[in-house]
This record gives C-alpha cells, structure tokens and sequence, in this order.
C-alpha cells in the first residue's frame, strides 16, 4: 500500500463554483497507482467541496443562486458579523455542504461519472485563496 499527499491554492473571484477537476487528475496520474482511495479536503470554514454537473454551466449557476435564497447574507439574522455580512451565511453554507471528498479510484482514474467535476465552492463574496489537499491511498 502506498500513499501520496499534495496540496494546490484555488483563487477564486468571490461566490461561485470553481472546477479543480483537471488539477486533481493530474495530480493522482501522476501518482502511477491503479487501484485507491483520494480523499480531497478543504481547509476553510466558509467554502466547502462538491462534486457536480460539469457539462451544463447553468446547473453551477442554478446552485450559487439557490444557495443565496437558502441562506441570505442578511446580517439581521445573525450573531456573527464583525467580519462582514456573507460571513455567517457562509460559514451556513459550508456546513450544510463538506470540506471533504472521498473518491475512488479505479483501473488508474478517478471513479467519477461521464458528467461529474470536482469542484471548490466559495461562499464569501470577494476573492479568496483558498488551499485543497489531497491525499491518495493505494496500490
């Protein structure tokens, strides 16, 4: 059994869904293993992980624009806002999607589905970096 560990910055340019997909295929090819388990984590609490359409750019749009209705950036609504009002509502978002994916791989590729991408979400509304770390497990 073998295990490899990377991480990568994603820049992001406020809300919105940001496709690290190839990044990551790169990396785990590059890793030579055939068959494992790559787990990708987020290291922020107001962002978070999804895997998603990634053939269709209204279906992201769909999402970041659902996500703004479910959870407002109203700081009338809560407790928590000395750092700006999409603060909370993101920390809200984040913890109603994940911070972490597990994916398997399989014959050398990522199991992921003929339309699936992996995808860093940003819930704050100006630009970030934000830092993914992956961590492969395998043979």
């Amino acid at each position: 059994m073998k295990q490899f560990t990377h991480s990568f910055d994603v820049r992001t340019d406020g809300k919105g869904l940001y496709n690290v997909t190839r990044e990551v295929e790169s990396w785990v090819s590059q890793c030579a293993l055939r068959t494992g388990l790559l787990t990708v984590f987020l290291r922020h609490t107001s962002a978070s992980l999804t895997v998603q359409e990634n053939a269709d750019p209204d279906v992201i749009l769909d999402l970041a624009d659902f996500f703004q209705r479910l959870v407002p950036d109203n700081p009338r609504l809560y407790r928590h806002t000395i750092e700006g009002p999409d603060d909370m509502p993101a920390h809200i978002r984040a913890a109603l999607t994940m911070t972490q994916l597990s994916i398997p791989l399989v014959n050398g590729e990522l199991a992921l589905g003929t339309w699936q991408g992996i995808y860093v979400f940003e819930h704050r509304a100006l630009a970030h970096r934000r830092s993914v770390v992956l961590h492969l497990l395998g043979e």
